[in-house]
């Protein structure tokens, strides 16, 4: 089941997925194609870290579309600024501690890894290198 190479992706959404060969593993759905068939997806059982990172990144999404619209408020209303700072560094902190605990999740039988260490045979995309550097 396990392919050379491992590609997590950050979708738009910031769920991020690993592809092993024909098989995705994400944080809101697994897809899997076997031989050319239809791709079959399914709503995983998350182990509790990455339910965690979920709802870090949702509360991080919400921050930021906050802090969004603060910043257009205070063109009217000086005092919004010191608000979307801090929501801002909240937000900045909720993807911090998402990227610190989505590899806790590696253990699963799916990736097949230990915290914080994927397999020997898989290679980590740049797409999860850039999700990190980013923050």
């Amino acid at each position: 089941i396990y392919s050379p190479y491992v590609i997590p992706v950050c979708f738009t959404t910031c769920s991020c997925v690993l592809h092993i060969g024909a098989l995705t593993v994400g944080l809101v759905k697994q897809c899997q194609t076997i031989h050319g068939r239809n791709r079959v997806c399914v709503s995983p059982s998350l182990p509790p870290e990455w339910i965690t990172t979920l709802f870090f990144i949702i509360l991080g999404i919400i921050s930021l579309s906050i802090t969004c619209g603060l910043l257009v408020i205070s063109q009217w209303w000086r005092e919004a600024t010191k608000y979307a700072r801090w929501i801002a560094f909240m937000g900045m902190v909720l993807f911090c501690m998402a990227a610190l605990i989505f590899p806790v999740g590696f253990y699963i039988n799916q990736v097949g890894g230990q915290p914080y260490k994927l397999p020997n045979n898989t290679v980590v995309g740049s797409s999860y290198v850039l999700f990190v550097l980013s923050i």
